[in-house]
């Protein structure tokens, strides 16, 4: 089905009646209820609609995300991160035809929300996006210029970063600016002000539709949604070895610690996820870029496992894998056709032994994320 390209006016107009209520009133959004998948009369307006792929309505926006959608990082030729090494604005001709395929496969099973942190990710994804923008819900943000950096933490600061996806995307706005905070949620509440004043002048000058905040500290993006109802998303860590139960917090287990979940439910905010493999340490081997072979079976189906292990969990709009070959991207999809199937008792027990392994054995640089076992 050939879509229009929208009019500013009728950007605003669509974008407006969806967060109104979040940016003038504080209103819930209305309509499903969060992790719901859309009804068979809207099917054909759902974008890249594939009948394989499951989707997700992304809290107060209104927006349906698919259940497996594309995270911004990819390998490079050594296997290792390639997201951040090139600061130029040219954009080298293998990566541009790897991205472009990895888009295209995308949007064939029906993927249709793209999550991307960088500059060599916003220049990168701009080309495999040109002449079809519209094909794909976009989430930006540019690390090198996010609030993480109490530099950036003024009006214009943040303003800029916006713009600057913007530009170096080649796009006319973002579908979602997704401002990466400070990892452990080291903000005031007049700064996380000033990111809503961002965003309103943002939004009403057609550049940004919706709000979203990405941070490493639970209890910060709590605060965050209880108390500034213009975020539409949050961000976080959920791996295979995340739970959701509520789990003893004090001696004795005489108190509880509740579910960040139960905020998202409350505030109707949209939950994308991320670090599915904890940055591949699920795996005992990495992939590499490009990839010789498809790599072995065990592996695909761990990967599976922990795609369709998330996904039970139905207050998740969707999870975010990093894709390098159009073979993950494969393999990664089926997990929200068979997830029901694939969880048998028996592949929850070798999930669970490759979870253990995956905490005995994380690297240093992602200890964090034992933060986020309990959710």
């Amino acid at each position: 089905m050939s879509r229009r390209r929208k009019t500013r006016r009728e950007f605003l107009r669509d974008s407006g009646q969806i967060a109104a209520g979040a940016i003038l009133a504080g209103a819930a959004g209305e309509g499903l209820a969060q992790g719901a998948t859309e009804g068979a009369a809207a099917k054909p307006d759902i974008l890249n609609y594939n009948p394989a792929m499951k989707y997700r309505r992304l809290g107060k926006t209104g927006l349906m995300l698919s259940e497996v959608s594309l995270g911004g990082h990819w390998k490079n030729r050594d296997g290792g991160r390639y997201w951040g090494n090139f600061g130029d604005e040219i954009v080298p001709e293998d990566v541009a035809q790897n991205r472009t395929e990895i888009i295209s496969k995308c949007i064939e099973v029906g993927i249709n929300y793209l999550d991307i942190t960088t500059p060599a990710e916003c220049l990168t994804y701009g080309v495999a996006l040109k002449g079809r923008r519209e094909k794909m819900y976009v989430g930006a943000d540019n690390h090198l210029l996010c609030p993480r950096n109490a530099k950036n933490r003024s009006v214009e600061a943040l303003t800029h970063n916006a713009e600057e996806c913007i530009r170096q995307l080649g796009f006319d706005y973002l579908d979602i600016w997704r401002i990466q905070a400070d990892m452990k949620g080291n903000h005031t509440d007049d700064e996380l002000k000033r990111m809503v004043e961002a965003f309103t002048k943002l939004h009403d000058q057609g550049k940004v539709r919706f709000l979203g905040i990405s941070s490493h500290k639970r209890e910060f993006l709590e605060h965050v949604m209880a108390t500034f109802p213009e975020f539409a998303m949050v961000i976080f860590p959920y791996t295979a070895g995340s739970k959701t139960e509520e789990t003893d917090a004090g001696p004795g287990g005489a108190d509880k610690a509740k579910s960040i979940f139960e905020t998202v439910k409350k505030c109707d905010v949209g939950v994308v996820t991320i670090k599915p493999f904890a940055g591949g340490s699920l795996f005992r081997i990495e992939a590499q870029f490009p990839v010789v072979e498809v790599g072995s079976e065990e592996e695909h189906e761990l990967a599976r496992l922990t795609i369709s292990y998330i996904l039970e969990n139905e207050s998740i709009t969707a999870t975010v894998p990093g894709m390098t070959t159009t073979h993950e991207i494969e393999n990664n999809v089926r997990a929200s056709a068979e997830r029901t199937a694939a969880l048998t008792e028996p592949a929850r027990e070798r999930l669970a032994e490759a979870t253990h392994r995956m905490w005995a054995e994380l690297p240093r640089e992602y200890e964090w994320l034992r933060e986020w076992e309990y959710v």
